[in-house]
């Protein structure tokens, strides 16, 4: 299974493309989730799939202040960087409809959290310690892992996060399977949110 025509019922992309566009109006499609989770991965396919732009909150972020997120943090604190965040993706909500992926602290955000529920439609990608792990660890981007015992950080932050990621409209279960087959369930789990068949936060994927 190598491209999204392989996978079971992708002939109906088009129409289900445009009938999540045409439900959205102004409103975006925002990923949540712990880093590794595959935001940025999943949400460009997800992107091209629904015929979208994409937006990636720490690059935007990036490009404002001329400063990478680790540079951010250790200037400035996480609070500020916190705040920052904020601005920038409640900006980046005006301009919708869009496919964003945001930060794995920004949904801890209160403010951020009723900004994302007022303009968009919220996706958290659940995944399994094992699976972000191997994902981050070769990373040196990550400034909250910059520890003795990333792993031990990684489990105190699903535990603290988790929760809050729940109140997102729907959970995707992202585990070691190809982009397009999460992209297209996450798709799929959209569309029928925006038609009211979907229970709100149902969790999709084996």
């Amino acid at each position: 299974m190598n491209t999204v025509e392989d996978i079971p019922g992708a002939s109906q992309i088009p129409e289900i493309a445009k009938s999540i566009r045409e439900r959205l109006g102004h409103k975006s499609i925002v990923l949540v989730g712990l880093m590794g989770a595959g935001k940025s991965t999943v949400g460009k396919k997800l992107a091209t799939l629904i015929e979208l732009p994409f937006f990636d909150a720490d690059h935007e972020i990036e490009k404002v202040s001329t400063m990478t997120i680790p540079e951010l943090f250790e200037a400035y604190g996480e609070a500020e960087f916190r705040d920052l965040e904020r601005r920038v993706i409640a900006r980046m909500l005006e301009d919708g409809p869009i496919v964003l992926a945001t930060g794995g602290g920004a949904y801890m955000n209160d403010q951020t959290r009723r900004t994302i529920a007022s303009e968009g439609v919220s996706l958290w990608l659940k995944a399994e310690l094992d699976v972000l792990m191997g994902r981050v660890v070769r990373k040196q981007n990550r400034p909250l892992l910059k520890n003795d015992n990333p792993r031990g950080v990684m489990e105190r932050l699903m535990t603290e996060r988790h929760p809050v990621y729940a109140l997102a409209d729907l959970t995707i279960n992202s585990r070691e399977e190809k982009k397009e087959v999460i992209a297209f369930e996450a798709m799929q789990a959209i569309a029928h949110h925006l038609d009211g068949i979907a229970v709100t936060n149902e969790e999709t994927g084996s």
